[in-house]
């Protein structure tokens, strides 16, 4: 049976309503490979001409964000978390190089924060990957790719800090 956005959605909320923790956000990781599987999903959540960023839904709630991404060529991005909130990023096509993070120094609102790179790893098709409140990490992309990622707080209404890499 395909996976409609809208069940995608109910499917999202009824498991962080019940399980608002790690345990929930791991339930959810499922819920995001198994999603990405069905083309139909794919393509009602991430139609041609979907933006860089696209908002599907916020939770009144709890907050989370349900966001559909398209980059249309290479593109990488800094170190960076997402400040008290938690993100899942699901690969639907093409392939992220992410890079996780140790931190070295946390930002002060005057200097940035220093990062050390720990490690390398690719989210394929079908891949999805939680960090933690807190955690550090870093996508770089070589080519056109699409992914639907999850924000614990819409990351829209907080202001990040700056990570430099060491």
């Amino acid at each position: 049976m395909a996976t409609t956005l809208e069940d995608f959605i109910a499917g999202i909320r009824k498991i962080i309503y019940a399980e608002p923790d790690h345990n929930g956000r791991k339930k959810v990781v499922l819920a995001v490979r198994k999603a990405l599987q069905d083309p139909g999903f794919v393509a009602e959540a991430l139609p041609p001409g979907t933006p860089e960023r696209k908002v599907l839904y916020e939770d009144p709630t709890y907050g989370f964000t349900i966001l559909a991404h398209a980059y249309e060529g290479a593109k990488g991005g800094a170190p960076h978390d997402h400040a008290a909130g938690w993100a899942i990023y699901g690969q639907a096509e093409g392939e992220t190089i992410m890079t996780d993070y140790e931190c070295v120094a946390r930002p002060d609102g005057v200097s940035p924060g220093k990062a050390k790179p720990t490690r390398d790893y690719t989210l394929k098709p079908g891949d999805a990957y939680l960090y933690e409140p807190g955690v550090l990490h870093s996508p770089h992309r070589n080519g056109a790719t699409r992914l639907v990622r999850i924000e614990g707080l819409n990351m829209d209404k907080f202001k990040r800090l700056p990570y430099e890499r060491v």
